[in-house]
């Protein structure tokens, strides 16, 4: 009768409860078994498709060259460094945390970057930024971001050189490997530079509503082409939050900050201040909401504190482009932010169970 019954009870049966099967409940502790990293980031990997199909789409295939340099960088730097500091290289080349970094990284990039500055960025995220810091779960800095900000501090002109919408890929391809950069195929600019450019021109008169309306990189509330591609990530970025990858905390707040500050100065200056949908529809905006200020390891952890720091992200990401040297400063922000992590997350722990305060009472 005993044998019979735990035949029973170790029978596959089709009732689960959230996905959970019957069996795997009858023993405890009846929690269900964490994702691991790999499944996680190559989750963010498919996210990120939406809004890079529509990148090429609009702008050519430049941008898939050179993510996959970047990715060819940055898995070459990722295992020169686990060799080196001993790890098992087949086993964290596998986890995909440094093809996300590399993705990211391309996303920021002009397509027409030449092929040597995915290289260079890749490489400096991931040795530095994250090995030199521990590796994977270790770093406190977004490697992906900290690779941006040290490519556009270091070469500042490459890195403002965007293509117009619908450049011939061949021309595309010939910039990548090094070709001559010929100013009339790289004279387009970033619909956040060419707004900044326009109110700041000494005389011109210029307006928001006019510049808006008349010059052709923009598009119907964001830049052209720039605000399906914010579409794409803001679809991929509500199906990492259905999949459970992140919490609503960061991206809401972001969202929420964003277009709370770009409204209030719109509202108080209308022909200087661009609209809050503009704002997230021109630039990085939904890109580093869901992709880059979400990053667990250098964001904070806390719910009160993934408020604050995406709050604070999107505070200061309005400031360097309305009032900055820099057409957009999501990466600059989140640098920032990702210095006052460890005092958002000792300031914002949830009370110890049995005590009033976050902090335990010693004897």
């Amino acid at each position: 009768m005993k044998a019979a019954k735990t035949a029973v009870l170790s029978a596959p049966s089709p009732f689960c409860l959230e996905g959970i099967p019957f069996t795997e409940m009858l023993t405890s502790p009846h929690v269900r078994q964490a994702p691991s990293v790999q499944v996680l980031m190559f989750k963010v990997l498919a996210a990120l498709m939406p809004g890079i199909a529509l990148y090429v789409w609009f702008f050519g295939a430049g941008i898939l060259v050179n993510i996959a340099i970047a990715s060819a960088a940055a898995l070459a730097g990722e295992a020169a460094m686990l060799a080196i500091r001993g790890k098992p290289v087949k086993l964290f080349l596998a986890d995909g945390s440094a093809l996300v970094t590399a993705w990211l990284l391309a996303l920021t990039f002009p397509p027409v970057a030449p092929w040597w500055i995915p290289v260079v960025g890749s490489l400096f995220a991931i040795v530095v930024v994250k090995h030199l810091y521990g590796g994977v779960g270790q770093n406190p800095f977004n490697p992906a971001m900290a690779g941006f900000c040290a490519m556009i501090v270091a070469f500042p002109a490459l890195m403002s050189q965007w293509p117009p919408v619908g450049l011939d890929f061949a021309v595309q391809l010939k910039l990548i490997l090094g070709g001559e950069r010929a100013v009339d195929a790289i004279s387009s600019a970033t619909p956040l530079d060419t707004l900044r450019t326009a109110l700041r021109s000494v005389g011109s008169g210029a307006t928001v509503p006019s510049v808006l309306a008349t010059h052709p990189v923009f598009g119907t509330f964001g830049g052209r082409g720039w605000e399906w591609i914010a579409l794409g990530y803001l679809a991929g970025g509500l199906w990492l939050l259905q999949q459970r990858v992140m919490t609503w905390h960061v991206p809401v707040a972001f969202i929420v900050t964003l277009t709370a500050v770009a409204g209030v100065f719109h509202l108080a200056d209308p022909h200087g201040f661009a609209p809050p949908l503009f704002h997230l529809g021109a630039g990085g905006a939904l890109l580093g909401a869901f992709f880059i200020a979400t990053d667990p390891v250098s964001g904070a952890t806390t719910p009160r504190g993934k408020l604050i720091y995406a709050a604070g992200i999107a505070l200061i990401s309005y400031m360097i482009r309305a009032f900055g040297a820099y057409p957009d400063g999501v990466a600059f922000a989140v640098l920032l932010m990702n210095i006052c992590v460890p005092l958002i997350d000792m300031s914002t722990q949830p009370p110890v169970f049995g005590h009033k305060s976050g902090r335990s009472k010693t004897s």
